[in-house]
């Protein structure tokens, strides 16, 4: 992919810039991982600051969205003050909702956005990281979707998605299935989203994309790590192919030294090229969403 081949060079550049600046031998000595790094940067990893770059103080409520007898909780982040502000629906992977991926969603608010995080499996009584997919959490997303589009904070009449992983199959189907793309949903922001129902058979998981992918019209940006799994890799580039093959405006986004989870992966586990990578994208995902809602 040609973005992808242009953003693994700048990022590798970026890389060796700032290991040059601390010197390779200290920089390579002291490649330690989580919270205790020389890298580490609380202000980013908890608050969303970026540098001397403008951010927003954010508050967090939870309200709960009904679907029938289901209650569906949901986190709404939103800078403090001021408003309305353009919209992201967030949608979280198999791991659910928790405190990491909550801070990724603080992340976008943080950068003057309206956030929805609905928490899809609690009212359902799903446990973390299913590994089948329950249809009926797609209704529940639309059900948000709904009520966030009536939300007296909204700018516009439109939002754009954020999934994560199992997240970017939800808002995938939200797209097409549900047919919001283009009446309610503005644009698709995937981190390596998963572009299979993970209720098909093994060979669609690793040979095929989900059929929604060839009626999706939206513009789309994809982030992915280049030690993605292949198997997850595979349908992810070809799902971007397809769609610059109909000359959608498409395009992925590949980060060297990184895999899965480098938007929220933390603890002692997080390092340096992570926390760049995930910096990375968080700008360019809210560029790109503020351009498709016709923001400046």
């Amino acid at each position: 992919m040609k973005d992808g081949i242009v953003m693994s060079l700048a990022y590798r550049t970026l890389l060796l810039i700032t290991c040059l600046l601390f010197s390779w031998p200290a920089a390579a000595a002291d490649m330690e991982t989580g919270p205790q790094s020389w890298w580490w940067d609380e202000g980013w990893w908890s608050r969303g600051e970026l540098g001397n770059e403008r951010h927003h103080d954010v508050t967090v409520t939870r309200v709960s969205v009904q679907n029938g007898d289901v209650e569906i909780p949901v986190y709404i982040l939103r800078p403090k003050g001021g408003g309305p502000y353009p919209g992201i629906l967030f949608v979280h992977g198999r791991r659910g909702i928790d405190d990491w991926n909550r801070l990724s969603a603080r992340r976008l608010a943080a950068r003057g956005f309206l956030v929805f995080a609905p928490d899809l499996y609690t009212g359902r009584f799903i446990q973390q990281f299913p590994i089948g997919h329950d249809y009926a959490v797609e209704e529940d997303l639309a059900r948000v979707l709904d009520a966030m589009l009536k939300h007296k904070d909204l700018k516009g009449r439109k939002v754009c998605t954020v999934g994560i992983s199992r997240g970017g199959y939800y808002t995938l189907k939200l797209a097409v299935t549900q047919e919001r793309q283009g009446k309610d949903i503005a644009c698709y922001v995937g981190f390596y989203p998963h572009m299979q129902d993970p209720n098909a058979p093994e060979p669609a998981q690793v040979y095929q994309y989900a059929p929604e992918v060839d009626r999706f019209q939206l513009p789309a940006l994809i982030f992915i790590g280049e030690q993605e799994q292949y198997h997850r890799r595979r349908n992810i580039e070809a799902s971007v192919s397809s769609w610059q093959a109909r000359k959608l405006n498409a395009r992925l986004v590949i980060y060297p030294g990184v895999g899965r989870g480098f938007d929220f992966r933390g603890g002692q586990v997080r390092s340096l090229a992570d926390n760049l990578a995930g910096q990375d994208a968080v700008r360019r995902a809210a560029a790109f969403i503020r351009q498709h809602l016709g923001e400046r």
